[in-house]
């Protein structure tokens, strides 16, 4: 899991997450949607696959980038998680009296 906070610990790859939230994109479009060059561009494509966060599908020499939705929900449950009120009555109800 640390490597998806590092992930999300950049704007720009923040940036792409919120792109494919809305659709599936290549590459290229992102990359005309973000002022990056695309060598760094890629660089982030990296850190965001080895989070597991995107994955990508290849038709030809076209790679289209695709929001890996299992690992956002996940991630999204855990945060729910740590700030839920009812987290904390379970977590109260669990320790021992003293």
């Amino acid at each position: 899991m640390s490597d998806v906070f590092n992930a999300l610990s950049s704007p720009v790859r923040r940036e792409i997450l919120s792109l494919l939230k809305v659709r599936d994109m290549t590459a290229g479009e992102i990359a005309d949607r973000l002022a990056v060059g695309k060598s760094t561009l890629s660089g982030h494509f990296n850190v965001l696959k080895a989070a597991d966060l995107v994955f990508t599908t290849r038709q030809g020499t076209t790679i289209t980038y695709h929001l890996n939705t299992s690992v956002v929900e996940e991630l999204l449950g855990l945060i729910v998680g740590l700030f839920s009120p009812q987290q904390e009555k379970q977590e109260k109800e669990e320790e021992p009296n003293t």
